[in-house]
């Protein structure tokens, strides 16, 4: 394992961040014209940013446009063939959002009403085929903190989601206190998905042509430290890029789950990185900001570029 540089990486851009301000969540680069796409899901109201990158440096041309939301975004993917448009998970369930007004048009509501003080949806993404993955929190299962969770509080209520573009809503796995970061391999016969507040990285063997999954296994389980996997890429070698709140980095790991090296960052709650840039080759990471810190850059956004490395283009949702 290699620890990439020597000081922690700075930020490239600072949004304004209020007192109580979350930070950044789901970064998404489009290439067509060099805008980064992120949601700022926690802060009151939620919010869209969209910052546009000059060409040639890709440093902010200009400050990020803002858009204050109506409900809770906790991650966007772009659509194929719809410009302007966003499939999104919200807090209930799945939704386009529109890039222009932020207006959210529900698509189908997954958790009911009845079960909302339970459930809500964070992260996700888009597999090859065009279906939208997304994850739940186990709302009460979140407030005992890190290996807190009792024994005797059963499978933890969180599940896993594949939308697909027929308009149809699968149920995939559960028992998951915090879902988060999801992922495939470059041959899309793996796919990934993080459990933050429970500490661990499943593995399952993937279906491309179906969208199913088998053969679930523990990839990476942190349990015993203060560090949470948070969102995750793959690069076009097949490592896994996984943001780690709370340690001030992102880890990466090869498909054996063997740690090939760390990048730290000054934001000590990493949140989610993502790929970009004319070849794909510019790692672009969100981080949090829940209480000032001194030192904690957190809120920001960073971006790191590593001879050799390049990951995958985010799949765009086909419906």
């Amino acid at each position: 394992m290699t620890t990439t540089t020597l000081q922690p990486i700075k930020p490239f851009h600072t949004p304004l961040i209020h007192t109580k301000s979350w930070g950044g969540e789901a970064p998404i680069f489009r290439h067509r014209d060099n805008t980064l796409h992120w949601v700022d899901p926690l802060s009151s109201p939620p919010e869209l940013h969209i910052l546009s990158l000059a060409p040639d440096t890709l440093l902010p041309d200009g400050p990020a446009r803002v858009l204050k939301l109506e409900d809770s975004v906790t991650v966007v993917c772009f659509r194929k063939g719809v410009q302007g448009s966003y499939i999104c998970a919200y807090t209930h369930g799945v939704g386009y959002l529109d890039e222009e007004t932020g207006k959210l048009e529900v698509a189908r509501d997954i958790i009911g009403v009845e079960e909302r003080g339970m459930r809500r949806f964070n992260d996700g993404g888009v597999d090859a085929k065009g279906r939208f993955w997304l994850a739940e929190i186990d709302l009460k299962a979140v407030r005992y903190g890190l290996g807190g969770l009792p024994a005797d509080y059963g499978p933890p209520k969180g599940r896993l989601w594949r939308y697909d573009p027929d308009g149809s809503a699968h149920c995939m796995d559960e028992g998951v206190i915090c879902g988060n970061g999801i992922g495939w391999s470059p041959d899309n016969k793996t796919m990934y998905f993080n459990d933050s507040l429970g500490q661990k990285t499943f593995r399952y063997d993937f279906d491309l042509e179906t969208g199913a999954l088998s053969n679930k296994s523990l990839f990476l389980n942190f349990s015993g430290t203060i560090h949470e996997q948070d969102g995750l890429v793959i690069d076009s070698k097949g490592n896994i890029w996984t943001a780690i709140y709370n340690g001030s980095s992102i880890m990466v790991f090869n498909p054996a789950a063997q740690k090939i090296k760390e990048i730290p960052f000054s934001a000590k709650k990493m949140t989610c990185p993502t790929w970009g840039g004319p070849n794909n080759d510019i790692l672009f990471a969100t981080s949090a900001l829940l209480a000032s810190e001194e030192g904690d850059e957190g809120g920001s956004l960073f971006k790191y570029q590593e001879e050799g490395a390049k990951g995958l283009v985010k799949n765009e949702f086909g419906g």
